[in-house]
């Protein structure tokens, strides 16, 4: 049976990288709330994947309005636009469109992404903003404006099924280039960031475990804790053992953030972050040459 499974969960430090509706002056951060009351700050799956397509420079498949809702181009295909290779499409058209009798056509993600949340919660904090650097210069009335801010630790899961990659009906693009569009998806989240309200946040992971597997579940999605300023291994290797899945898991730490290094290296093997993206396209690299 093929390892056609790709999942990966990361964490990474981030501050107030997503927002969604304001009331009045107030600028309001995605947030849910758990059945203890606590609220946390979520940076939704579509801000992820937005970043993600712009860092792969992927955002060049054509576009339409249809019915004044906006999605891709009827004659955008996956073998010469990678973004709705890995993210999927539907695409409509109406009668006598291209000759076409009309009808919508759809594929479904072949990479998911899940929300990024936060692993800590959020406390209400809010900062005060004026532009009154700018009205002291003509002695003008300043507005105060309030958005509220939040700096936690994140943690998403991106999966993938290997086995899609490149193939839809007919069209089947060779081996080496679903290589290559996996390994740039990898570097895009290897190197990820998000520009929001003049600053440039790093979503570069500090931690990522994963690996390639004959299951395609998200094994570690929803298993990240923090305690402190410490990941629960306990956790992590309950969940390993338990899958018997241990000799496909790799895992990468960046070295002096979570307080317990030393037992993330020792229960888990952790090596460093760029390791284990290099070992993760090793695995992309072998699952296409065994597809040929």
């Amino acid at each position: 049976m093929k390892r056609d499974g790709f999942t990966i969960t990361m964490i990474f430090l981030a501050e107030s990288a997503n927002y969604g509706e304001g009331i009045n002056n107030v600028s309001s951060l995605k947030k849910m709330t758990r059945g203890n009351d606590w609220q946390y700050s979520y940076i939704s799956r579509q801000a992820m994947r937005y970043n993600i397509v712009q860092q792969a420079n992927w955002d060049n498949t054509p576009v339409q309005a249809q019915k004044k809702v906006v999605q891709f181009a009827p004659s955008a295909t996956i073998k010469d636009y990678p973004e709705i290779d890995m993210f999927g499409y539907m695409k409509t058209t109406s009668k006598g469109d291209e000759k076409e009798k009309g009808g919508a056509t759809t594929r479904s993600a072949v990479v998911r992404l899940s929300n990024a949340i936060a692993l800590e919660p959020f406390q209400g904090n809010l900062e005060f903003l004026t532009n009154a650097g700018l009205a002291v210069r003509q002695k003008l009335e300043n507005g105060i404006a309030q958005s509220e801010i939040h700096r936690s630790y994140y943690a998403y899961t991106v999966s993938i099924d290997l086995d899609r990659v490149g193939v839809d009906g007919e069209i089947d693009i060779p081996s080496q280039e679903k290589a290559e569009r996996v390994k740039v998806l990898l570097d895009s989240l290897h190197y990820l960031y998000r520009d929001i309200r003049g600053r440039r946040e790093n979503l570069s992971p500090l931690f990522i475990i994963g690996g390639r597997y004959q299951r395609k579940n998200p094994f570690f999605e929803n298993r990240i804790k923090l305690e402190g300023n410490k990941i629960n291994v306990e956790t992590l290797l309950e969940l390993i053992e338990d899958n018997e899945i241990e000799e496909n898991t790799v895992v990468g730490i960046t070295s002096g953030i979570f307080d317990n290094e030393t037992e993330i290296k020792a229960e888990l093997k952790a090596e460093s972050v760029g390791t284990v993206f290099k070992h993760l396209k090793k695995e992309v690299d072998s699952y296409y040459g065994e597809s040929n």
